[in-house]
């Protein structure tokens, strides 16, 4: 199972009842096929910096699940489909975090660097 984050834009207009009804299908599609949402965080309304679909608010919520990649793609699509959301995103987390310390003690450090005549990379 994989880490994701579903960033999920919602009609500001909304009903409460309407935005928890979206967030529940969403969560109770990925427990269906497997996948554990293991947090919903509700950040509220916010103002958005350039009007999407003549709508200058949304409503946003983010879902914290590990899951398999078919999962995922579903709610991705019922995501698409359904018309409460303005804008949907889905991000696979890394599995691990890399720093740069950690790349520089395994000697990748001199490795060199492919660049084109003008010394750009």
């Amino acid at each position: 199972m994989r880490h994701y984050e579903i960033m999920v834009i919602l009609d500001a207009g909304l009903e409460e009842d309407a935005i928890r009804q979206v967030l529940d299908r969403t969560t109770q599609l990925l427990n269906t096929n497997g996948a554990t949402a293991t947090k919903v965080d509700r950040w509220g309304r916010r103002r958005f910096a350039y009007e999407v679909h003549h709508r200058n608010e949304g409503f946003y919520a983010l879902v914290d699940t590990k899951a398999e990649p078919a999962a995922v793609k579903e709610v991705d699509r019922m995501l698409g489909l359904a018309d409460e959301v303005i804008r949907h995103k889905v991000i696979r987390l890394p599995d691990k975090a890399v720093t740069v310390n950690s790349a520089r003690s395994s000697g990748q450090e001199g490795e060199p660097v492919a660049t084109n005549e003008n010394g750009a990379i």
